[in-house]
């Protein structure tokens, strides 16, 4: 079974055409900075007659232009995987919110629809992509089963006392209001690699997902017990446009002192906070450019986004009483060397030292960068949502079936 994975983030799309149940990636790549300038996109093929790599930079400016030239590239005479859409037999869409409603894998109908648009609000950089990435799919990939994993079931496991809210009873009750947290399906797939690895499932994990976006959860015995994120995926550790933790006052001030509505607070929050709007820019790389050339500001906010890091780190190992490991991933987590240095520093008191020549000269997979000493594994592992994704969709066809 051909099974076409879309992952799409609030300024990227990953994709991957993989064949299950044997797990082999036909095709994978990703459009980048979407919406940004010099947008690109990677194309990776690999057939028997030999791998095939085309990279092209251009303006994309919206999720449906990305989507429509992979499209393209899929079914390209030359370079192509497939001759025919009809060919992909099932679609995996990466939703960011299910709210209570959607705690497992579903088969994508107009009711499933309706629900995912309903919570648009909850995950404003990401739903409405989403959404977009399912109408396109249904459009070019019209026989396949559309089938929606959400980024939301794999913190369903957590206790009432890490997702319950203050505030009172019937705003739950009535109305859903708790945290619900995301990124579940990297925070589930790197999990399992780390118990894989390290021999158990009886451990202690934090799983730091670090992208444009970024989480935390606490994982014991493979089960989520809290995360970082909240109702919608703006609460936590600061990322790309999104302040992360704020104090509730400040929006009150916004509102009430300097006229702002609360669609501009909205907007403020989400999409001109976090890295962008410390440095002026959202994504990493071109921050740590900047700190290389003595730019204070660039610092600082290296500074504030591990300190972030570092404190829910504390706060985790104390709901857990423990801690044995800790994962890096995401396109932060797997390539920023300086942020995984400075969320490790001077935390001794933990268990936690890194080697640092080791962190400085990652090799391919799973690699553990803690020096002997260290009572804390640290791990550095590539997410791949994508093929936790395609398993998760295998299954749910084969029960389907």
């Amino acid at each position: 079974m051909k099974i076409f994975v879309i992952n799409s983030g609030s300024s990227s799309i990953k994709y991957q055409l993989i064949q299950m149940p044997e797990e082999q990636v036909i095709c994978s790549g990703m459009v980048d900075r979407i919406g940004l300038d010099e947008s690109r996109i990677d194309y990776r093929a690999f057939l028997p007659k030999g791998n095939i790599v085309r990279s092209e930079t251009k303006v994309i400016n919206s999720h449906s232009e990305g989507l429509r030239l992979v499209a393209e590239y899929l079914t390209d005479p030359e370079i192509g995987v497939i001759s025919d859409p009809k060919q992909v037999e099932a679609v995996g869409h990466r939703v960011v919110h299910g709210g209570e409603k959607f705690a497992s894998t579903q088969l994508i109908s107009s009711a499933v629809k309706a629900k995912i648009k309903e919570l648009f609000p909850l995950a404003p950089l990401h739903n409405p992509a989403n959404f977009l990435g399912i109408e396109v799919a249904e459009e070019i990939f019209s026989e396949a089963k559309q089938i929606a994993v959400f980024d939301t079931a794999f913190h369903q496991t957590q206790p009432p006392v890490a997702f319950r809210m203050a505030i009172p009873n019937e705003f739950y009750e009535k109305h859903g209001i708790r945290a619900y947290g995301f990124h579940g399906t990297s925070h589930k797939y790197v999990s399992e690699c780390a118990m894989d690895h390290l021999g158990s499932r009886s451990l202690k994990l934090i799983s730091i997902h670090l992208g444009n976006g970024c989480s935390m959860a606490a994982i014991q015995n493979g089960k989520s017990i809290d995360t970082s994120m909240g109702m919608g995926p703006m609460n936590g550790l600061i990322m790309g446009t999104r302040a992360g933790d704020i104090d509730q006052a400040v929006i009150f001030y916004l509102v009430n002192q300097l006229g702002y509505s609360l669609d501009e607070v909205n907007n403020l929050l989400n999409k001109k906070s976090g890295m962008l709007g410390l440095t002026g820019f959202s994504d990493m790389r071109d921050i740590q450019k900047h700190l290389q050339e003595g730019d204070s500001r660039a610092q600082l906010a290296y500074d504030l986004y591990a300190y972030r890091i570092k404190k829910y780190i504390g706060a985790f190992t104390a709901c857990m009483n423990g801690l044995d490991g800790v994962i890096f991933t995401g396109g932060v987590g797997e390539n920023d060397r300086l942020t995984r240095k400075l969320v490790c520093e001077n935390m001794d008191y933990l268990g936690i030292q890194m080697d640092l020549t080791k962190n400085e000269n990652l090799g391919r997979g799973i690699q553990e960068i803690q020096n002997s000493d260290s009572k804390v594994k640290l791990l550095v592992i590539p997410t791949n949502e994508e093929l936790e994704i395609a398993k998760q969709c295998f299954g749910l066809l084969k029960i389907d079936l």
